[in-house]
C-alpha cells in the first residue's frame, strides 16, 4: 500500500473513532481496557484496504457492530469478511440495536468467541 493511501488510512481511522455510533461506545466501554480476560482490543482499525470495528490481534477476533446501512451493502460485507477470514481472523457481526438493548447476551457472545480462540 502506497505511503499516501495508507496515511489517509490512517487519518480516516482516527476520524471514525471520534465519530462513533452509540452503539460502538456501548460495546467500547465492555472492551476497553483489557475487561475481557487480559485481551486488548483496538477500535476502529486499519486492515489491509478495510477499516474493522474491534479487533484483538493476539486471539484474532474482529468484532462488527451494524448499522441499517450494511442491509444493502450485503455482497460488500461478505467479500470483506470473507478476505479478513483469510487473514486468520474470525468476524463476529452485531446489529446495533443488539449492542444497545442485549448488551449483556452480546458480552456473552464474545467472551465465548475470546475463550474458544485462546485455545486454538
Amino acid at each position: 500500500m502506497g505511503g499516501t493511501l495508507l496515511k489517509n488510512k490512517i487519518k480516516f481511522a482516527r476520524n471514525l473513532r471520534k465519530q462513533m455510533s452509540d452503539a460502538e461506545i456501548k460495546l467500547w466501554q465492555r472492551l476497553r481496557d483489557r475487561q475481557i480476560d487480559d485481551l486488548h482490543f483496538r477500535k476502529q482499525a486499519p486492515m489491509g484496504k478495510y477499516i474493522v470495528d474491534f479487533v484483538c490481534h493476539k486471539i484474532r477476533v474482529i468484532i462488527e457492530v451494524d448499522g441499517g446501512q450494511h442491509n444493502e451493502q450485503i455482497e460488500y460485507d461478505s467479500e470483506r469478511t470473507r478476505w479478513l477470514e483469510t487473514q486468520g481472523y474470525k468476524v463476529q457481526r452485531f446489529w446495533n440495536n443488539e449492542v444497545l438493548q442485549q448488551i449483556d447476551n452480546v458480552m456473552e457472545v464474545i467472551w465465548d468467541l475470546c475463550a474458544s480462540r485462546r485455545n486454538l
